[in-house]
């Protein structure tokens, strides 16, 4: 695997932000990024490892563990040939595509040239991989989607997109998690929940899981 550079941040005197440079989206970086994190997992001074899209926080206590060292050590494992992991967790989730349910369905595939069936099939067909979890609890940004589906966000933020519905957002397609604001593009809905604070674990998702989208219905 090529090695790529990593470039480090301060947060503070406690917080350490490593970033893969330049900011492209590849499952490789991914998988070298939870590898440096299961590495560092349980290390000396250690508090808290947050993988992030191309990045790794590493949240550690200043008077265990010397900032300078932290790096070196990061740096090492930068630069090892990740080993193989195991594929994570298959979640199937159904979907309603279209509709009331993905208000935006119509105008996307008209943009990508696309018969709205000939659209939802290949979002389907597709199968994704948790990159990272973030923005709202549980939300887990699902890389693999075609290119040919692939959609800037929108030029105004829908001020409201409930919790279940399926969005795409340039190159990534996710399920929103929380009922929130959204510059994605919704194109359909599920019954699935994606975090339960009362559920162990809280998160449906977790990074290097497996997504795919079964139709349950195709909405005009």
């Amino acid at each position: 695997m090529t090695q790529d550079n990593v470039v480090f941040s301060d947060l503070g005197e406690g917080g350490l932000l490593c970033e893969h440079l330049p900011g492209r989206l590849d499952l490789g970086r991914q998988a070298r990024i939870w590898a440096v994190a299961r590495a560092l997992q349980g290390a000396e001074g250690i508090i808290e490892l947050v993988p992030g899209m191309n990045n790794l926080l590493v949240l550690f206590d200043p008077h265990r563990l010397m900032a300078e060292a932290l790096r070196l050590g990061v740096s090492e494992l930068w630069g090892k040939r990740c080993a193989a992991t195991a594929p994570g967790r298959l979640h199937v989730v159904p979907v309603e595509e279209g509709g009331a349910a993905g208000p935006d369905r119509g105008e996307i595939p008209a943009r990508a040239g696309l018969d709205p069936l000939r659209f939802a099939t290949m979002h389907a067909e597709a199968e994704y991989t948790v990159y990272a979890l973030g923005a709202q609890p549980g939300f887990g940004y699902l890389g693999g989607l075609p290119a040919a589906l692939a959609t800037p966000r929108r030029s105004r933020i829908n001020p409201r997109v409930e919790a279940g519905s399926v969005i795409i957002g340039g190159a990534q397609t996710a399920v929103q998690a929380a009922t929130t604001p959204s510059g994605w593009h919704q194109i359909g809905r599920t019954e699935l929940r994606c975090f339960d604070a009362a559920a162990t674990p809280p998160c449906v998702f977790a990074p290097g899981d497996r997504v795919k989208f079964e139709i349950l219905e195709v909405c005009r």
